[in-house]
């Protein structure tokens, strides 16, 4: 089981307990999204959309994608949330055999779905700073590599690539001629520069987004993948299998969602960065997350599995990082909640270091 749900599933058996074990913000769906879904259902939009997702949202998706990554002439096709679109894009481009790259820490996903098509997962060891070194990434690279998982911002760790790191990675992806699956699902939560996109240095990468994260509407789950026209025109075809379409009010109500402005809610979420990160600096070995809304702190003693039994017997409820790595070394943290849960997990945190 997921060791990210099994913590979940414990905080809903648990009363007055610090949760910060699921990555969801707590900031509430913007008002006119709401509005938008409610009014979507009322007129009718409840029944199945075209496969690859209503044109209109596809439309509006590539204007978005030209404009922000400079996206070409490519496909798009909305899916059942993001991991909608990384379970379909792994069933047309791996088969058993292949290998795929994947940064270790990384998505709990990731790993579960190269296996689940008989692929190798081949982790890129990334500690102590969480950061893909070129150089390292085109070691690993073989010729059973098929793709590249790279996730910017990333889920665990918080870490942003800068606009030359970014640069640094196509240009091994396509000096080797692989694919880079970019899962840029946290674009929006970038805190020190702007977010980059492989798409800027790599027409041919597959991108993979969604609107959970950035619009609060993550029980909602639409995403979408832009790239290459072939291998989303397979992932359309698969679709048609398997999840049909995504759900239909929430494709409308994307289209309002698109131009809602969220950047007070993104600067409220680098002030929370900065909260837990000057709160655990001190007693916690920790890189300081540039995006997403996760910290990865290392325990300060035994394994991530012991002090997390230990933050849970103190009602804080956090993630082992082997649930993300194969080093059982740190914890995730998500900074998603309210500032004063947040500062009363940190409190005990702290407490517990000290022991």
């Amino acid at each position: 089981m997921s060791g990210i749900r099994r913590i979940f599933d414990l905080a809903r058996e648990m009363t007055d307990a610090v949760d910060f074990s699921l990555g969801q913000p707590d900031f509430e769906v913007p008002a006119p999204v709401r509005k938008a879904l409610a009014a979507a259902v009322e007129a009718g939009h409840n029944k199945y959309t075209v496969t690859q997702g209503m044109p209109e949202l596809r439309e509006k998706l590539r204007e978005r994608l030209a404009r922000d990554c400079g996206f070409g002439d490519g496909g798009v096709l909305v899916t059942a949330g993001s991991a909608g679109a990384l379970f379909q894009a792994l069933a047309v481009l791996v088969e058993e055999g292949d290998e795929v790259i994947v940064p270790d820490p990384y998505f709990v996903l990731y790993c579960h779905l190269v296996n689940f098509f008989g692929a190798k997962p081949v982790l890129l060891d990334t500690y102590p700073d969480f950061r893909v070194r070129p150089e390292k990434l085109d070691a690993l690279i073989t010729t059973r590599t098929k793709a590249i998982l790279f996730n910017n911002p990333v889920n665990p760790t918080g870490v942003a690539y800068t606009k030359e790191e970014v640069a640094a990675i196509a240009a091994v992806a396509k000096k080797r001629g692989v694919l880079v699956i970019a899962d840029e699902i946290y674009s929006a939560f970038s805190y020190d520069f702007p977010h980059e996109s492989v798409l800027r240095h790599d027409g041919g990468a597959l991108l993979v987004g969604g609107l959970s994260k950035t619009y609060a509407v993550t029980g909602w789950r639409l995403g979408f993948a832009a790239g290459p026209r072939d291998i989303i025109d397979r992932m359309a075809m698969l679709q048609q299998f398997s999840f049909v379409c995504a759900n239909a009010p929430g494709q409308v109500a994307a289209m309002t969602a698109l131009d809602v402005d969220v950047s007070a809610y993104i600067e409220g979420y680098r002030r929370k960065r900065d909260l837990v990160y000057g709160g655990l600096k001190d007693r916690f070995e920790v890189v300081k997350p540039q995006g997403a809304f996760y910290v990865f702190p290392k325990c300060p003693w035994g394994t991530d599995e012991e002090f997390v039994k230990k933050a849970i017997e103190s009602r804080v409820l956090v993630v082992p990082g082997r649930a993300a790595s194969k080093h059982p070394t740190h914890f995730r943290l998500s900074f998603a909640v309210g500032d004063e849960q947040l500062k009363r997990g940190i409190e005990v945190l702290n407490r517990i270091a000290r022991r």
